[in-house]
């Protein structure tokens, strides 16, 4: 028996795609060529264009499946959905890559961030880029432990 998700976990649910939204905003931006305060043979990204546009699209889509975790169809599969539309979705199938996900994503965006706010070898030739990269960058760090609780509400509420 399924219950309504709690309106806390509604609300973490829907922080989850607005916490990763800024960080892919700023990669589709310099690979735009939107001058961000970056040094001219650090923002060279032609090759990689489509790697970073991909990575914003896919990040986006995935924080977007947290809706899941409190929407009807986390809990059963739409109707249009070709041979499985209508099926039960289980659980653990849910709960296991939500899980799996949100402890990548606290081990990425930890090692990501070591050596937060420096940022390694990036060079900044504005003070103000580097801000920037920052106000980006640091709600991304709320995705793993929101997506750690909405996954603790739905096992809660599914089994």
């Amino acid at each position: 028996m399924t219950t309504t998700p709690p309106r806390w976990a509604v609300f973490a649910a829907h922080l989850v795609p607005l916490v990763t939204l800024p960080s892919g905003l700023w990669r589709i931006a310099l690979v735009a060529g939107v001058p961000l305060g970056l040094r001219v043979e650090d923002a060279d990204v032609g090759g990689d264009a489509a790697y970073i546009v991909g990575l914003s699209v896919v990040s986006e889509a995935l924080a977007l499946l947290t809706l899941g975790l409190v929407r009807p169809w986390g809990e059963r599969v739409p109707r249009w959905v070709p041979l499985l539309g209508g099926c039960r979705v289980a659980p653990w199938a849910a709960i296991g890559p939500a899980a799996a996900g949100a402890v990548a994503l606290a081990v990425i965006w930890g090692f990501a961030f070591r050596d937060f706010p420096d940022f390694g070898l990036v060079a900044f030739s504005h003070p103000a880029g580097h801000v920037l990269l920052v106000a980006c960058y640091l709600p991304v760090l709320l995705w793993a432990p929101l997506l750690g609780a909405v996954t603790w509400s739905y096992y809660r509420r599914r089994c």
